[in-house]
């Protein structure tokens, strides 16, 4: 035992003269000087340094910086712009043209000529010869509608200018619309409606049907999308008979960002000035100047979704409701505070994921899916046009909990008047902020934005001017 206590004593012995051993050949820590040198090794990097010249920064004045140019042509055509730096701009035509203006014509005109976009024309011979052009130029192409405004829009290098006018007229004043380019057109318009029918996110049908229950049988409660019994009856000139009365002049804006001014206007004078479109007459017959009559109502629709899947796990059956009010136009005075309410109740989806600038914090957020485990989404909605606007909130959860559900909306809208924390009206002010500041920096939603202001027939207010106006 002796000898075994003697051991273990010299093996501890041992072990702490080889740590000490250690610690004498490591010695401390070198101190170790800034890669500026040690006099700098103490300044805050709020203060600059010392012997190191102050930066020269370029400055744009703000108000040259959102500038919007207009002028205005003999035959009523506005062409407004606005200049920012870059080697890339984005020009296009939009036009009062949409499923609002349908009255008098077939259900589905602007939906068959969104399809018929960048086809055939008399300068170019097919789609690809287009959108070879465009590649010479970096360029590409897009053609959206909704229910009071059509676009026309191109992305490419601002050197080619002059050659995207020029395809933008012909596109738009001079389009072929041969008998095999509109059969194609009805197959794309057939499929995209199946496509709607089979898809599992309701949204786009629910707008759609929220539209029709709000302003029945009048302007924006006009169907968006073809009726399936009228894909076959569009023609060639019921679309010219309606190209006739809307495709005008005084109802186009050729809008531009970042591009000059006087350049554009030269462009516009050259190729959409003195010209005369394929359907024969450059002023108007008859053109549909109702205002929004909003009345109210209910649409129902009931679908068989037990044949829908995702994989190998059947789809939920859900039901899915939106309710809405009517709010008001994008040239009122309250649209700001529209926006700002829409910002508060935000919402999403039961499984989203994020901190507050996914509006965790929102209103649908806290008192709808935080507390009902049952609520797969609740999402608010503001669609606003020149004359009426909508506000929604789109819900889904279980068949056999749809009035629970709807009384859970029924109590949000009711408290939408009631008061509202300090806390969360000024986080809906900072994220709606966001939100159009960053659209700043985007030039196809700045084009837009020019050629929608221009277009209203009065002044609508641009993304940094309502910045100014949302505190």
């Amino acid at each position: 035992m002796a000898a075994m206590a003697l051991a273990t004593a010299r093996l501890l012995l041992r072990g702490s003269g080889s740590w000490r051993r250690s610690r004498l050949r490591s010695g401390a820590p070198p101190h170790r000087q800034s890669s500026s040198g040690s006099a700098c090794a103490n300044i805050p990097l709020s203060s600059p340094l010392p012997g190191v010249p102050e930066p020269v920064f370029a400055t744009v004045d703000g108000q040259e910086k959102f500038e919007t140019k207009v002028t205005t042509l003999d035959n009523g055509l506005r062409v407004a712009s606005q200049n920012k730096f870059g080697q890339f701009c984005t020009v296009g035509i939009l036009i009062n043209s949409g499923s609002r203006y349908e009255a008098k014509y077939l259900s589905g005109i602007a939906h068959f000529l969104e399809k018929l976009a960048f086809s055939s024309t008399d300068r170019f011979n097919s789609k690809d010869e287009i959108l070879l052009t465009l590649e010479k130029h970096g360029g590409i192409c897009d053609c959206q509608t909704s229910r009071d405004t059509t676009m026309y829009a191109v992305s490419a290098d601002s050197k080619g200018l002059d050659t995207v006018v020029g395809l933008l007229a012909d596109v738009v004043l001079h389009p072929r619309l041969t008998d095999e380019e509109i059969e194609m057109t009805r197959m794309a318009v057939q499929f995209e409606l199946e496509d709607l029918d089979m898809r599992p996110d309701p949204e786009p049908l629910l707008t759609e049907m929220i539209h029709e229950a709000a302003y029945r049988e009048n302007t924006v409660g006009l169907h968006r999308f073809c009726p399936t019994e009228n894909i076959a009856k569009i023609d060639r000139e019921v679309l010219h008979s309606y190209l006739r009365n809307y495709y005008t002049p005084d109802r186009m804006v050729l809008a531009g960002v970042g591009v000059e001014h006087e350049h554009l206007v030269e462009c516009a004078k050259k190729y959409l000035l003195g010209t005369q479109p394929a359907w024969g007459c450059e002023s108007a017959v008859d053109v549909d100047g109702s205002v929004a009559q909003y009345t109210g109502g209910v649409v129902k629709l009931e679908r068989d979704m037990s044949n829908v899947s995702l994989g190998p796990a059947p789809f939920p059956e859900l039901t899915h409701i939106m309710i809405g009010l009517e709010s008001c136009s994008f040239l009122e005075e309250d649209f700001i505070p529209f926006a700002v309410l829409n910002m508060m109740m935000g919402g999403g989806g039961s499984f989203s994921a994020g901190g507050p600038g996914k509006g965790m914090f929102t209103r649908l957020y806290l008192n709808v899916l935080n507390r009902h485990h049952w609520m797969y989404n609740a999402t608010s909605y503001h669609h606003s046009y020149e004359d009426t606007g909508l506000l929604c909130v789109h819900a889904s959860a279980d068949p056999r909990q749809v009035r629970e559900m709807v009384e859970i909306l029924t109590k949000e809208f009711i408290l939408m008047a009631g008061t509202v924390d300090v806390v969360e009206l000024e986080r809906a002010k900072t994220q709606l902020m966001s939100m159009l500041m960053m659209n700043l920096e985007s030039r196809p939603v700045i084009f837009e934005d020019v050629g929608r202001q221009v277009l209203a027939t009065r002044s609508r207010k641009l993304p940094h001017e309502l910045c100014t106006l949302i505190p």
